[in-house]
């Protein structure tokens, strides 16, 4: 097997790694770059491998940032088979077109108030080609074998992370590759903790907090100081959440402290029609997560669902004291931007961040306090509180990397250490050589290694 790098190196998003075995070719995970400028240009470039050779995609998860760039790999002409777990084929059954919808949304925008540099702004996709995609997609189960290409022996293992997030473990009989996956943590208050590791030859591990722990401060504490004191000034508070994961935790958490009495009984509106729609899912994959289906039922009624887009402009003339949970997750793009434009400026209102803000978006400016961002074309002035829950993180951090990590059954013969910022990536890497002594490295972008 060959085994090369085309995404995340160097940073947490575009993910995407392509195998080679005999003759044949197989992308685990295509994900969209985000953040930086010379990131998001390669979403527009041809990749290395011409997408009509390559014979098949293997998911770890829903995430944009692992899933995104699927449709513009059809467009580009694969044809293949999309392997994912069953949660994660429900997931880009929704997400996907969202993406592509929002795309349009924007490039709209941008065309009708004339502040693109292009002329005119166009979508990477559209929604009708995500749409398209979706029927390239089979749903494989965890922990029972398939093969996306002859010979190679696949297996699904549970990651944590978000619903139907996954390790694959690849075996051509000769060498194999486990990728660890966006991994979750172990005392997530949604989602349960990541299955063991397999054995493997070659490991590629994520290292999004390689360098840092958790805050091991209460989350729903912070959350409700927030809360609490937004409220007493006047204030709105907005929450720039992903829309699987994230947001259905933060709605459960609000549930929990208003039912606890920790904070005033005020309006909670979801600005995320796609993430009302996640409730049934969390329903169908029950085993995947901790929450019981009335708290499942009581996240998708604790909130006014807000559908048009109307409804959400109107959602920034708010006059009382609400809580706004919309997505993206990273404030990169959707709905929640127009709600940053309309309540960074006001010092009574609060932004919470719940989640990792990866370098050169919006998020990662506001919560390194930044006092302007730049929105639509135009400075806005940030004088609204930031507050970062990095608590909440559904990444796992250094000592439950290192943890995860260490309990494969035998040493590998090489590890990588890849979906990481660079100092973090290579802060995982030197961890992993002073605790197991394996060799291991930070892999260069197209970089390409024989297994």
């Amino acid at each position: 097997m060959k085994l090369r790098f085309l995404g995340a190196t160097g940073t947490v998003t575009g993910s995407k790694y392509l195998i080679e075995h005999d003759g044949r070719r197989l992308l685990v995970d295509c994900g969209l770059f985000q953040g930086l400028k010379q990131l998001r240009l390669r979403n527009w470039a041809p990749l290395p491998v011409p997408a009509s050779a390559i014979d098949a995609v293997v998911l770890t998860h829903a995430h944009i940032d692992h899933s995104g760039y699927l449709p513009r790999l059809m467009e580009a002409g694969f044809r293949g088979v999309i392997h994912a777990t069953p949660a994660t084929t429900e997931l880009c059954g929704l997400l996907l077109p969202d993406s592509g919808h929002l795309q349009e949304e924007e490039a709209a925008y941008a065309n009708r108030h004339g502040y693109s540099k292009h002329a005119p702004a166009l979508p990477l996709y559209t929604e009708t080609a995500a749409r398209r995609v979706l029927a390239q997609f089979k749903a494989q189960p965890f922990d029972a074998d398939f093969e996306p290409l002859p010979g190679l022996r696949t297996r699904y293992a549970h990651a944590g992370h978000i619903l139907g997030a996954a390790s694959v473990h690849l075996d051509d009989g000769a060498a194999s590759i486990l990728f660890s996956g966006d991994l979750g943590r172990s005392t997530d208050l949604v989602m349960r903790p990541p299955a063991p590791p397999r054995a493997a030859d070659v490991v590629v591990i994520e290292s999004t907090y390689g360098n840092r722990s958790h805050d091991d401060a209460d989350p729903l504490a912070a959350l409700a100081d927030a809360i609490s004191r937004t409220a007493a000034r006047g204030g709105v508070v907005v929450v720039p959440a992903f829309a699987v994961g994230r947001a259905q935790a933060l709605l459960h958490m609000i549930q929990r402290l208003k039912a606890e009495r920790r904070i005033p009984d005020l309006p909670v509106f979801l600005n995320s029609p796609m993430a009302a729609d996640v409730t049934g899912i969390f329903l169908r994959h029950a085993d995947e997560h901790r929450l019981t289906p009335e708290e499942c039922r009581a996240v998708a009624h604790g909130a006014t669902i807000v559908n048009t887009e109307a409804e959400s402009r109107r959602l920034n003339e708010l006059r009382m004291p609400s809580v706004i949970v919309s997505a993206s997750g990273m404030a990169t793009g959707g709905r929640v931007v127009h709600h940053l434009k309309a309540y960074a400026p006001d010092p009574r209102n609060t932004i919470v961040f719940a989640g990792y803000q990866a370098a050169g978006t919006r998020g990662a400016a506001l919560v390194g306090g930044a006092r302007q961002v730049r929105i639509h074309g135009a400075w806005v002035p940030v004088r609204a509180e930031v507050v970062n829950l990095g608590g909440l993180s559904a990444h796992a951090d250094r000592a439950e990397l290192l943890d995860w990590i260490g309990a494969l059954p035998r040493a590998p013969r090489r590890v990588y250490a890849t979906h990481g910022e660079p100092e973090a990536a290579d802060a995982l890497r030197q961890a992993i050589e002073e605790h197991h002594r394996w060799p291991s490295e930070v892999p260069e972008y197209l970089e390409q290694t024989e297994v």
